[in-house]
């Protein structure tokens, strides 16, 4: 799927596709994914419906690819030379406005995908899939500087608690995530759980 979308869009300018994925952002935080057409993407970006099938084949792989484009690079890319270093440079990407926005659209997207196996699927390719890989090179590096040990079980689940974090801030606290929060968070509980001594 990712292989045959990108190749589809190698057309389109950057500058084009950005404010497609724009519009498609601002449009589901107006709507919602279930209200979202490709109607109303069409006509906030002056595309043809056709055309934006043929770019990306359907509102789910439209959706997941806008989502993806949202993320400020990739998370492979981090390397500090420590992986508490890493981890709090990956939470402070963002500023807390931006992040208690596209906190709330993926809470959002969460429920959708329950309902909505054509967008669990381009979720899990376009997003949860390449997410995993590049924790995986985070860790590895981790592993490699002798940080982590390579047999530590919760090696698999660094995805799971940051994800987590962020999800389960405002059902139990009734507050946004925050960098404040996500780097206590990091140093807390993430990182014992790997093994990995804290420095202030």
């Amino acid at each position: 799927m990712a292989e045959a979308a990108t190749a589809r869009r190698s057309r389109l300018t950057p500058e084009r596709e950005a404010e497609l994925y724009t519009a498609v952002l601002d449009l589901l935080r107006e709507v919602g994914y279930d209200a979202l057409t490709m109607d109303a993407v069409a006509t906030r970006t002056h595309s043809s419906k056709a055309t934006l099938y043929r770019q990306w084949g359907g509102k789910a792989e439209l959706v997941a690819t806008a989502m993806r484009y949202m993320k400020p690079g990739s998370v492979a890319d981090v390397d500090t030379g420590s992986l508490q270093s890493d981890l709090h440079a990956l939470v402070t990407r963002e500023d807390d406005c931006a992040m208690e926005q596209n906190t709330a659209l993926m809470r959002g997207l969460a429920m959708a995908v329950h309902t909505n196996p054509d967008l669990l699927r381009a979720f899990k390719e376009l997003i949860i899939e390449p997410e995993l890989e590049e924790f995986g090179r985070v860790l590895q590096r981790a592993v490699d500087r002798g940080e982590v040990r390579e047999d530590n079980p919760a090696t698999g689940f660094v995805l799971h608690m940051l994800l987590g974090a962020f999800v389960t801030r405002a059902l139990i606290d009734d507050l946004p995530p925050t960098q404040a929060f996500l780097t206590s968070y990091i140093d807390a509980v993430v990182l014992p759980a790997l093994g990995v001594p804290t420095t202030t």
